[in-house]
Order: C-alpha cells, then sequence, then structure tokens
C-alpha cells in the first residue's frame, strides 16, 4: 500500500475514533443530572415547556411515551451510521463544491419594492434557506426567521452564512404573524425572535417551542401553540399546523416535549404551504386533500444525505410532495444559504430544476430577496451557475443520472439499498422496529 493511501486510512481511523467519542460525550450529556445541564446550557438553548404548555404536551394524541412521534416510523439516521461512514461521503464529495466560488448574487431588497401591495393578492420573498416573507391577502407572514450570522447556540462556531441577508431586519417593516416549523437553529433563531418580540407580530409554534419564546422575552399572549391538525385564526389568516416527518433538539441532552409541523395558511382568496423540515411521508397527500389546491407551496430541497434519507426531503421528493399536495407553483427553499450537509451548493437547486421539467411543475427560482407573485412566476434561470464551483473535468453542474421524479408516492416510500455497501448489508434484526425520531433514547 502506497504512503499516502496508507495516511488516508490512518486519518479515516482517527476521524472514527473521534466520532465514536464524540457518541460516548453525547451519551454523558444525556445522563447529566439536570441540574449540570442547566448550569451549562445558554439562553439560545431555550426552555422546556411547563405548567399548562407541559400539560398540552403531555395530552397530545402523537405524544407516546415521554415523546412525540412521527406519523410514520422514521430513523433520524440510517442503521449501520458511522463516523468512518459519514467521512467516506465527505471525502467522496470535492470540499470546494460545497460552498459557492464566488460572491451569490443576492437581490438587495428595499423597502420601496414592498411598500405596495401585490397586484394579485399573493407574493412571496425568499430571504435564504427557510426564510420567507410570505405577503397574504393583506398579511404579512414570516416564516422561520434567520437573521444570524450562524445557525448555532453559539456566534463563533456553526454553519456560517454563505451570502448575507437581503436586506436589514431593522428594514422588513412590521410583521403581523411570525410561523416557525420547529426548533433547529436554522429554522429558530434567539437573536431574531428578541429583535421581532419587539414588534405586534403574533408567533404561531408547535406545541412546546411557545417555551422557548418566552424564555427569550416574548409575551405569552403573542404565542399560539397548535397540535397537527389544530387551527387559529390570525389576522383574517386560517393558518393550521400539519404533520412532517422530522425531530427537534437545540442541546446534546434531547427531550421528546417539543412537536414539529409544516403549516397550511388560508386567506380570504390564497392558500399556501410551507414544508419546514421533513422526509416524505404519505401525509403530504393527506395535506391536499384536506387544503388543496395550494397557489404556492415553499418546499425544502436542500440538506439531505444518504445517512439521514428519512428526515430531509431530496429535490424529487419535493416535486412529488408539490404534486401531492396539489400545488401550482414550488419555491423550493432550505439550499444555498448554509452547508449542512455533504452535497455540491448548487445540486438541490439543478435536481429541482430537472425533476420540475419531467413532471411539468412550475417552478420558482429567484435570487434571495427577488419578490415574485406566484399568479405571474419568474422564468426559472440558473443564476446560481455563474458562482457554483465547476466539477472537475465536466461542463455541467448538474449530476448525472438524477433520480427521476417516481409515478407515485409509494414508490418514494420504497427503502432501496443505500449506495454506501455497509450501510446496505446492515438492516434490523428479526423483531425490531425502526426507532421514532423524537423519542429521549431510553437505557
Amino acid at each position: 500500500m502506497s504512503r499516502p493511501v496508507s495516511w488516508l486510512f490512518r486519518a479515516g481511523e482517527l476521524a472514527a475514533e473521534a466520532g465514536l467519542a464524540l457518541r460516548d460525550a453525547k451519551r454523558s450529556y444525556r445522563t447529566l443530572p439536570r441540574e449540570t445541564w442547566q448550569r451549562m446550557r445558554t439562553d439560545a438553548f431555550g426552555a422546556d415547556p411547563s405548567g399548562w404548555r407541559l400539560h398540552r404536551v403531555r395530552n397530545s394524541p402523537h405524544f407516546v411515551d415521554g415523546s412525540f412521534r412521527n406519523p410514520v416510523a422514521t430513523r433520524r439516521l440510517a442503521y449501520a451510521h458511522t463516523p468512518l461512514a459519514l467521512m467516506r461521503t465527505k471525502l467522496a464529495v470535492d470540499p470546494n463544491r460545497r460552498t459557492p466560488a464566488a460572491a451569490v448574487p443576492v437581490h438587495r431588497l428595499l423597502p420601496g419594492e414592498l411598500a405596495t401591495l401585490p397586484a394579485s393578492g399573493l407574493r412571496l420573498t425568499w430571504l435564504g434557506h427557510a426564510t420567507v416573507l410570505a405577503e397574504l391577502d393583506g398579511v404579512r407572514v414570516l416564516f422561520d426567521p434567520v437573521w444570524s450570522e450562524r445557525c448555532s447556540p453559539f456566534d463563533w462556531i456553526g454553519p456560517k452564512r454563505l451570502h448575507p441577508v437581503p436586506l436589514p431586519l431593522a428594514e422588513l417593516g412590521p410583521v403581523d404573524v411570525v410561523v416557525i416549523s420547529h426548533d433547529h437553529y436554522d429554522h429558530l433563531d434567539m437573536a431574531t425572535v428578541r429583535t421581532l418580540a419587539a414588534g405586534d407580530a403574533v408567533f404561531a409554534v408547535p406545541l412546546g417551542i411557545g417555551a422557548h419564546l418566552e424564555h427569550w422575552g416574548v409575551s405569552p399572549r403573542r404565542i399560539v401553540d397548535l397540535d397537527w391538525w389544530e387551527s387559529a385564526e390570525l389576522d383574517g389568516l386560517r393558518l393550521t399546523a400539519t404533520p412532517a416527518r422530522h425531530y427537534c433538539s437545540r442541546g446534546p441532552r434531547p427531550s421528546g416535549k417539543f412537536l414539529w409541523s409544516s403549516w397550511v395558511v388560508e386567506g380570504k382568496r390564497h392558500r399556501i404551504f410551507h414544508s419546514g423540515d421533513s422526509g416524505y411521508f404519505p401525509g403530504f397527500a393527506d395535506i391536499g386533500r384536506r387544503f388543496g389546491p395550494f397557489d404556492a407551496t415553499m418546499m425544502q430541497v436542500g440538506a439531505y444525505s444518504e445517512h439521514w434519507p428519512e428526515v430531509h426531503l431530496t429535490p424529487e421528493e419535493a416535486v412529488q410532495a408539490h404534486r401531492d399536495l396539489r400545488g401550482e407553483v414550488m419555491l423550493p427553499v432550505h439550499w444555498g444559504t448554509f452547508d449542512l450537509a455533504p452535497h455540491p451548493w448548487e445540486e438541490p437547486a439543478e435536481r429541482a430544476v430537472a425533476a420540475a421539467q419531467d413532471a411539468g411543475v412550475t417552478l420558482a427560482l429567484p435570487r434571495p430577496g427577488r419578490p415574485f407573485e406566484p399568479a405571474n412566476p419568474p422564468t426559472a434561470k440558473p443564476w446560481w451557475r455563474a458562482v457554483a464551483a465547476a466539477p472537475s473535468g465536466a461542463d455541467l453542474l448538474l449530476p448525472p443520472g438524477p433520480a427521476a421524479v417516481p409515478d407515485t408516492p409509494a414508490a418514494l416510500t420504497a427503502s432501496p439499498a443505500l449506495p454506501d455497501a455497509p450501510l446496505a448489508r446492515v438492516r434490523p434484526t428479526a423483531g425490531q422496529s425502526p426507532a421514532q425520531d423524537g423519542e429521549v433514547p431510553r437505557r
């Protein structure tokens, strides 16, 4: 064996050992006395639900044996996930391709562009990652607002922005409703919430998450906590928390007392859907039957991996989910802003375009900060190609042979063998059922 290969193998072994040590460290966190953990945590970790909020959590039909459950059996990580397997995946991707090669051409949004009401009554502005400002029948709704430089409990470490926010939060103007899908740092940002708390917005959140907001200074009178399929009338809109296939966690000591959700927002004339984070599941079709059709859907298309195939959508699955929802125009979100998975930076957009073309789906892919009206969607121009790092020895950014859009939802819920051979070989033993996401590990 040549020396470079031997060195690479040794590096992999060391990484695996480090990963196992980290796993053991995480286990030790879980066994920490509650008082010790409370002293260690910062404000950004939030707070646990208590009082009437905890009562609602415990009485939810989706709360079983001490934690919220997904609508279908779900694993956070694929079986046989190991630090070494994840390192092999990371090494297989050119690290230069995980971030843009040049400055992202963000549209510098000016307050004047939002000063007049949309002609159609519905306007969407993607502000990066999962943050979207929706102006719906005269009401301003802000989804998953994150303005911080990092999605992390600390300001010195964690995934950093790959492009600036299109406008300062102070220039956004009044917001009527803030909608949170779940409590991960790239969707629920303490600094942003504290700034928004100074306004008059009402916060709509899944069960339990109101505890974080109240801990950060939001008045409980302005927090609406909803379980799946529950609705609330806010500022002339009807908001419904709908199921998603994901999980919640803001610290190394997991808690199952926080729910995650997608959202349906209905106005007098328009109806929109925000996916939050979710793996594919038949529930999208159920939501479509109950609430569709939608003028627009905002679908998570990035941060997917073979190592967590059940908690994030691939672009092809996002397009299929949009079809299940009976959506008219699809806005891909959750890509391009933070490096959260080992796929090329521009790949979610490329695969979403290919899948939408195959399925006959209308796609809107504006630059971050560029408002548009779904009634007159912009042409999907590949603006990202000008700043994406070109793959070695190839001219096209689109990966060869992207997965086709399945003909039926059942084709997506099937469990094909993963390309990583060690992962593919390992399956649950007889009588063993997949662990549910959101459960507190019991030892």
